[in-house]
């Protein structure tokens, strides 16, 4: 079975051992996570979930700023 990676469009060859499936895939070319859905050796969806190479920051004065940074590893 293949599916195309719908962030980057890549095909993706995962054999029969996804015949019956239903969790998470990643793209190995861009590292999208994607939620797949088989039934019977046939896609029935999928969906994107996440990206795993972009790490989630909380942009924030605070947790840029030394004083911050420091207490954090004194802690």
């Amino acid at each position: 079975m293949k599916i195309n990676c719908t962030s980057c469009g890549h095909s993706i060859d995962l054999g029969t051992n996804y015949d019956n499936y239903h969790g998470p895939v990643k793209c190995w070319v861009c590292s999208a996570l994607l939620e797949l859905r088989a039934e019977a050796g046939q896609v029935k969806s999928v969906v994107p979930r996440s990206r795993v190479s972009e790490p989630q920051h909380q942009h924030s004065e605070e947790s840029l700023s030394p004083a911050s940074t420091t207490k954090r590893f004194i802690s």
